[in-house]
């Protein structure tokens, strides 16, 4: 058993190891950086205050990482395990706030371990890994407001609130969990009203802008994210079998994390004191954004997302450990981390074996060697600089993130044509069959894409 004096070197150390080792494993093993990366550093190399598909969060730290280390993979792995590592240090320091004994606060941690948002998928920096750090920092200075009631935790708490709602909109379902604790006790919390409203405002100073940028775009980033639930696929049988599939899916990700919470309980019996505000808290934030999750698909039918559920599990081990407190042998640590242990480094071990025998996968795509191939073809060709890719957020998003002059992605002209001169340096991307017919500069193919490149002489 670890002494109690050393929990925070052992917590610390967790910490780091996790953060290394998941920047060095997909760093030795991917090609290229995956799907949604190339992605939000597409949106980035053109900052808007929105995009097609999400809000601007993710493309604005991208981008700053991007003029930190350019276009080195690994660092945009090492920016999302940041982002893993302050969700779990927000996590234990909330723990802290729960427990008396700093071992439950570290369990709570550990057990995070075994949930593979937070470890497998979690190389791949996207709109969900965006909302751990701003899920769990709203949590606890939440909390802390409620509890402290000073201006400045109820400011910290409407700027992370409004971060993680500009990373992806679903982070609405947490903040409704907040208003539904703050309504229902509202008489404890009476003083802190005013407190609250101010989070609020603080919020939505934040956010204006990109409401602005919503209203002038015809509201295209929530019309995708509607499509991307299948709505337009209207089947009354969706209402029943959407919401089915998607909790039997949540029981089998969080099958690691029952192993190991299982591995240090004497008895499977627990206690929730609706009189506890601690366990009621808990209960509010951890299960109210699943219910919407469900009642949302139960509703429109909607095909729920595993990887959207990314941030809702969080604050799990801290909610399991409180109820089921009485009932857990610490003197069966030792099994809890051997189990702990195997997770740990299963999960890195799998993510190598799935890297090297399926060759596939968007990560072995060559996005540097093509755009070598392109850049050289471009200079034996034009004089000017490549300053502008246009194309999808895959193909252009490659050029415009591993091209030396670092050009502006766009995802289409529309009436953007007459803007574009021969000097700022084009490449069209896409079918290459039309491209061919169409293309007033040099074409190129590299399977499957057609490259039409228009510069100065």
């Amino acid at each position: 058993m670890i002494l109690k004096k050393n929990i925070n070197k052992v917590f610390y150390l967790f910490l780091f190891s996790h953060l290394l080792l998941w920047t060095l494993v997909p760093s030795l093993s991917n090609t290229n950086l995956p799907l949604d990366t190339i992605e939000a550093l597409a949106w980035g190399s053109n900052l808007d205050w929105g995009f097609n598909k999400h809000p601007p969060f993710s493309a604005f730290a991208v981008e700053f990482f991007y003029k930190i280390f350019g276009n080195n993979d690994w660092a945009y792995y090492l920016l999302s395990q940041i982002f893993v590592f302050i969700s779990f240090l927000f996590v234990w320091k909330f723990s802290n706030e729960i427990f008396e004994d700093k071992t439950y606060s570290l369990l709570s941690v550990l057990l995070l371990a075994g949930i593979y948002f937070y470890n497998f998928t979690s190389p791949e920096f996207n709109v969900n890994v965006s909302q751990l750090p701003f899920w769990a920092l709203s949590v606890y200075f939440f909390w802390k407001s409620l509890n402290l009631n000073k201006n400045v935790d109820w400011i910290l708490f409407g700027i992370f609130s409004a971060l993680g709602f500009l990373s992806k909109y679903l982070f609405i379902y947490i903040l409704i969990a907040f208003l539904v604790f703050f309504i229902l006790n509202i008489k404890i919390f009476k003083k802190s009203w005013k407190g609250y409203f101010l989070s609020i405002l603080v919020s939505l100073i934040l956010v204006i802008p990109h409401f602005i940028w919503l209203i002038e775009n015809n509201f295209s980033t929530i019309f995708y994210g509607l499509n991307r639930t299948g709505l337009s696929e209207y089947s009354m049988i969706n209402h029943f079998k959407n919401p089915i599939e998607l909790l039997i899916k949540q029981m089998i990700i969080l099958i690691p994390f029952f192993v190991m919470f299982f591995s240090i309980l004497k008895k499977r019996k627990f206690n929730i004191n609706t009189k506890n505000k601690k366990i009621i808290f808990l209960i509010t934030i951890n299960f109210i954004p699943i219910l919407l999750m469900l009642i949302t698909s139960l509703i429109s039918g909607a095909k729920i997302r595993t990887m959207w559920m990314t941030p809702f599990y969080l604050f799990f081990g801290t909610f399991f450990l409180l109820i089921f407190k009485n009932f857990i042998n610490l003197k069966k640590i030792k099994r809890f981390y051997f189990t702990f242990l195997f997770f740990f480094f299963l999960s890195p071990i799998i993510y190598l074996l799935v890297s090297f025998i399926d060759e596939t996968k968007r990560t072995d795509y060559p996005g540097k060697e093509i755009s070598r191939l392109v850049q050289n073809k471009w200079d034996d060709n034009f004089t000017n600089e490549i300053k502008i890719v246009i194309g999808d957020e895959w193909y252009a998003g490659n050029l415009s993130y591993h091209l030396y002059s670092r050009p502006i992605w766009i995802n289409s002209l529309k009436n953007k044509a007459s803007n574009i001169t021969e000097d700022q340096g084009v490449i069209y991307t896409g079918n290459p069959k039309i491209l061919k017919e169409i293309c007033p500069g040099v074409f190129g193919t590299i399977k499957p894409v057609g490259y039409c490149m228009i510069g100065k002489r």
